[in-house]
């Protein structure tokens, strides 16, 4: 008998005890506070990188072939004025030509002013029989004939000079000389540029920008642009494209830049886009932690027991960053995820932001 009441009172010991524990558990959870992954508006921004290229540029071409040059008057990094000479070819030959042509404008000069001499004579003469009406007729019709002749002769000396003046390359507007691919005593030929000129020296950044993102940028907003050195620059949106790559699904972006002789064509430049505001589900920065295992945020559970859960983030902005994977809306995370915290602790959430 003495032994079922000991039973009993040792069962009726533990019944209690197990309350104790879990009453005890609460008690010792830590308090921490917690925000509400939801949807906000991050004000953050863009980077992008691409390559550093003329605004505007012309590939310059000799309008003559099968000239000799003789004298190459600028080099890569000259700056120009429009029509400024940039190199010569021999024109030798051509001014023998203009010479020739010349001599024979003269001679159909003097000519057509005889023919106007001789048309003279006859004028009212018509019906009077001293001389035929086809003698009368002919030589008006020579004078008509010579004056054209002399036409067509300063015409092709006209041509010459034009072709004379093309020997002399120039420069179709002012700006900076980017590439020079000719030397004295080259033969002119149109297969490769002699010079490539980026009008008024203007370099811009061409960056690519993810298509998410494209709609967010807009023309004259700022622009934080980093050269290949670390120098920072500032500059201008000038252009949004209006299409896609299809397969990269990248858009261009143009920013306009300062003249600066650091600043060339062909470089590598990064931009950060700023002020771009965009609606994304979205945590403290401090929720985030790092680990070995990447990126991940703790989530109270309905039991308040804290898990990990992985997640990709995005846009930062504003004390918040944008959580492009993660847990579902409407989930608690701890809102200072410390080092002493881990999976499995029970907590007492406390509501934060």
């Amino acid at each position: 008998m003495a032994v079922l009441l000991t039973s009993a009172a040792l069962g009726s010991l533990s019944g209690c005890a197990k309350p104790k524990a879990a009453e005890t558990a609460r008690e010792q959870a830590r308090s921490v506070s917690v925000a509400t992954v939801q949807a906000r508006e991050i004000q953050g921004g863009v980077v992008a990188s691409g390559t550093l290229i003329p605004r505007e540029d012309t590939a310059i071409f000799p309008q003559l072939n099968g000239y000799r040059v003789i004298s190459v008057l600028v080099d890569e990094g000259s700056r120009v004025s429009a029509g400024q000479p940039l190199a010569r070819m021999d024109d030798t030959l051509l001014r023998a030509q203009l010479a020739q042509q010349t001599a024979l404008l003269n001679q159909q000069s003097v000519a057509a002013e005889r023919a106007d001499a001789e048309a003279g004579r006859v004028k009212g003469l018509d019906a009077k029989g001293i001389l035929s009406q086809e003698q009368i007729d002919s030589r008006r019709f020579a004078a008509v004939a010579a004056h054209a002749q002399a036409r067509a002769q300063a015409a092709a000396v006209n041509d010459v000079k034009t072709r004379t003046a093309l020997l002399t390359v120039r420069a179709p507007y002012g700006g900076l000389v980017i590439e020079r691919n000719v030397r004295p005593g080259d033969m002119s030929a149109g297969t490769n540029p002699w010079f490539r000129i980026a009008k008024d020296g203007l370099i811009e950044l061409a960056a690519d920008v993810g298509e998410d993102s494209l709609d967010k940028i807009r023309p004259g907003a700022a622009v934080d642009v980093t050269l290949a050195d670390g120098e920072k620059v500032s500059g201008t949106v000038r252009l949004v494209s209006p299409r896609v790559d299809a397969t990269s699904k990248l858009g261009r972006v143009k920013v306009s830049l300062p003249v600066r002789p650091d600043i060339r064509a062909g470089g590598f430049a990064t931009a950060s886009f700023l002020g771009l505001t965009r609606s994304a589900l979205a945590v403290p920065e401090t929720a985030v932690r790092y680990d070995a295992n990447g990126a991940a945020v703790l989530v109270v559970s309905s039991d308040n027991r804290l898990a990990r859960v992985p997640v990709t983030t995005g846009v930062r902005g504003g004390g918040f960053v944008e959580l492009l994977t993660g847990p579902r809306a409407g989930s608690q995370v701890v809102a200072k995820a410390g080092a002493m915290l881990t999976p499995g602790d029970a907590v007492k959430p406390v509501s934060g932001s």
